[in-house]
């Protein structure tokens, strides 16, 4: 959606604060033993104090609230009786509507002791998502933030996943422009315009380019296995620096 008046800015505000919330919550309620049904179920629970109803399910009939992926889950993985164990790298994805409006949020995370080494890809794919939303304002080449992204990944010896990307949001949970990648497509011509409200999202892998549909019809895995890290951010678009909706003030 783009911006056009005051009480859409607050409609955004207002879901984007939800979700935010509700994943910052997610991560530090997640413990060693618990399963992740039930960290999708303490997800829930935040995200109807605020009266928001999960995106994935409304929109397409997601079996979950929140996307929880483990280890080698990409993402959109689905919430089970799997048990969280120390050092797993874990990626939540939060979305959601509330009064019309929608917003999305998601985080990488090492669980406990870094057993397996994973904290410098999720490090690595964090700074990515923080420069690259530092670069976006109107009248930015979309193709030139992926390939920032790419760039930036390269330069750490990581990868990026290519058949997944941001996208628009704001009236509904995936809307024009599509297809945000993490790298330079040198046809694409387009321009991040002013007010527009997007999600933006970093794919950062150690050793795949793509994936594909697990057996389960939902969880998304690499083509050459491995590992990846997401970050993902709603931001609206100035002249300056973005509103960066999902980002809640430092304590």
């Amino acid at each position: 959606m783009s911006i056009s008046k005051e009480s859409e800015l607050v409609g955004m505000k207002k879901v984007s604060e939800a979700v935010a919330i509700t994943l910052q919550q997610m991560i530090a309620y997640a413990k060693v033993g618990m399963t992740t049904m039930e960290l999708d179920n303490y997800g829930a629970a935040v995200l109807e104090e605020f009266g928001a109803k999960s995106a994935p399910k409304l929109t397409y009939g997601f079996p979950g609230h929140t996307c929880i992926s483990i280890n080698n889950e990409f993402c959109h993985g689905i919430p089970s009786n799997r048990e969280l164990e120390e050092g797993d790298l874990i990626n939540i994805d939060v979305s959601a509507e509330l009064d019309g409006f929608w917003s999305d949020n998601g985080s990488s995370f090492v669980l406990g002791n870094d057993v397996y080494q994973h904290q410098e890809l999720v490090d690595t794919s964090e700074e990515i998502l923080q420069k690259a939303i530092k670069k976006i304002k109107g009248g930015v080449l979309i193709a030139g933030i992926g390939q920032l992204m790419e760039t930036q990944a390269k330069q750490k010896g990581f990868k990026v996943i290519r058949n997944l990307g941001g996208h628009g949001i704001g009236r509904a949970l995936h809307e024009p422009p599509h297809d945000l990648l993490n790298y330079r497509d040198r046809f694409d011509r387009r321009r991040f315009r002013k007010n527009d409200v997007v999600a933006i999202e970093t794919f950062i892998s150690t050793l795949s380019t793509s994936v594909n549909t697990s057996r389960d019809g939902w969880t998304l895995i690499g083509n050459r296995g491995g590992f990846m890290a997401q970050h993902e951010h709603t931001i609206v678009v100035t002249d300056g620096e973005p509103i960066v909706l999902t980002e809640l003030p430092a304590n």
